[in-house]
C-alpha cells in the first residue's frame, strides 16, 4: 500500500492539473484576442492594396514626367542645332557671298580693262 498515493497527494495533483488547465485556457484566450476577424483582415488587405496602387500611380506619374522632360530637352536640343545651322547659312550668305561677288567683279573689271 505504500506505492499508492494518498488522498492528499491526489488532491494536490488535481489542483496542479486544474491550475495548468486554467493557465492554458487563459493563454489560449489571449492568443485568440490577438487574432483578427476575416472581415477586418480583408479591410486591412484592401487598404494595403489601395496604398500600393496609389504608390504605383505616383511612380508612374513621376516616370511620365521624367519622360516628358527628356522629350522636351531633346526637342530643345534639336531646335538649338537647327538655329545653329540657320546661323551658319546666314553667315555664309551675308559675309562670304558678298566677298566672293566683290572678288568676281574685281576680276571681271581687271580682265575687261586688260582686253
Amino acid at each position: 500500500m505504500a506505492d499508492e498515493p494518498t488522498l492528499g497527494e491526489i488532491v494536490r495533483r488535481l489542483e496542479a492539473v486544474h491550475a495548468d488547465l486554467k493557465e492554458d485556457v487563459r493563454e489560449l484566450g489571449s492568443r485568440l484576442d490577438k487574432k483578427v476577424t476575416l472581415e477586418r483582415y480583408q479591410y486591412e488587405q484592401h487598404g494595403r492594396d489601395e496604398a500600393h496602387r496609389g504608390l504605383v500611380e505616383r511612380i508612374r506619374g513621376i516616370e511620365d514626367a521624367r519622360d516628358q522632360e527628356h522629350r522636351r530637352q531633346d526637342q530643345e536640343r534639336r531646335e538649338a542645332e537647327d538655329r545653329r545651322r540657320a546661323d551658319r547659312r546666314l553667315i555664309f550668305s551675308a559675309l562670304i557671298v558678298p566677298v566672293l561677288l566683290l572678288i568676281l567683279q574685281a576680276y571681271l573689271s581687271a580682265r575687261g580693262a586688260g582686253a
